[in-house]
């Protein structure tokens, strides 16, 4: 008998909770709708992606130069064939799909 008045406080609980979050819910649906749409946003997003295409063959390089030093340093012996690793890195920062002859 004492779960009846529990769960009664329970469900009013989240009957209310649930039309307040709907509210906030909405508010905040609207507000970031307007942010998105906003021309400083816009010209933020277009900056960073010019940014992005311009330093991805920048990284790329660094990257490949980093996992040629670690391969030399964890074999022995090695003659320095590359290729692999520089045809995984061209892959992984292209568009296409698959590796790149």
């Amino acid at each position: 008998m004492r779960k009846i008045p529990l769960l009664a406080a329970a469900g009013v609980g989240y009957v209310l909770g649930a039309r307040a979050g709907r509210e906030r819910y909405e508010q905040i649906v609207t507000q970031t709708k307007r942010l998105l749409g906003s021309q400083p946003f816009q010209d933020g997003v277009s900056k960073a992606t010019d940014t992005v295409k311009e330093q991805t063959p920048v990284v790329r390089d660094k990257v490949s130069g980093a996992a040629r030093k670690v391969t030399d340093k964890v074999t022995p012996g090695s003659g320095g064939d590359h290729v692999e690793v520089e045809e995984e890195l061209a892959w992984t920062t292209s568009t296409d799909e698959g590796p790149r002859s």
